[in-house]
């Protein structure tokens, strides 16, 4: 299973996910590698600073011939995320090539909508060669019990293609704790809240039996 972490507006927590995916499966006890496809290379520097080698492999591939050298990589593994770049370009199409799903992290802001059309283009184009390619939408950041994360969620009902993912992210100062540690959440705060939804996100994406969590 190879998942593609992608929006072409930077800042919306496409590492923040991506990092903690990877930690949610590898602590399921799966094999699991980790691909920095961004050229500002976040998820490497994440790992750069952390004080023991994480539970998973993180590589650097950020290459226009992501999606034809992957593959050959994955092999070694049961799940791949890819972290993908923040703009609409040839890395991006390939990281989109490469995956059996793309994940589009959106917060509760019409700018992300708008910014999201775009990547939501790019994987329609995608699945002339991959038609069984999934996607979906990973609220980010989300505000509870307000207006605007309801009206929010409305307004991705113009992608009927791209669902949003019934697994929201809210918003919590633990990821940026952990992520300053170079932790994920998981090892963070393994019993908290935050851990549960990146868990319930992970489960939806590729659900993994409960008897293999370590």
């Amino acid at each position: 299973m190879i998942v593609g972490v992608l929006n072409q507006k930077g800042g919306v927590g496409k590492t923040t996910i991506a990092v903690n995916l990877a930690s949610c499966y590898s602590q399921a006890g799966l094999r699991v590698l980790l691909v920095d496809a961004d050229p500002q290379a976040s998820a490497l520097a994440w790992s750069g600073v952390r004080e023991a080698e994480p539970a998973f492999v993180v590589v650097g591939m950020a290459k226009a011939t992501l999606h034809r050298e992957l593959p050959a990589l994955a092999k070694g593994y049961d799940v791949v995320v890819i972290d993908g770049p923040p703009r609409v370009n040839e890395l991006a199409r390939a990281a989109i090539l490469a995956s059996d799903m793309v994940l589009i992290p959106v917060q509760p802001s019409p700018y992300d909508v708008w910014a999201a059309a775009e990547t939501v283009q790019l994987i329609r184009e995608a699945r002339i060669y991959r038609e069984n390619l999934r996607a979906g939408f990973v609220i980010n950041r989300k505000i509870t019990n307000t207006a605007i994360g309801r009206d929010f969620a409305a307004a991705l009902d113009q992608f009927p293609d791209t669902p949003a993912l019934d697994a929201p992210l809210v918003q919590r100062v633990i990821y940026a704790e952990s992520a300053a540690r170079g932790l994920s959440v998981l090892e963070a705060a393994p019993r908290s809240e935050a851990s549960r939804e990146l868990k319930r996100l992970a489960a939806l994406i590729f659900p993994y039996p409960e008897r293999q969590a370590a």
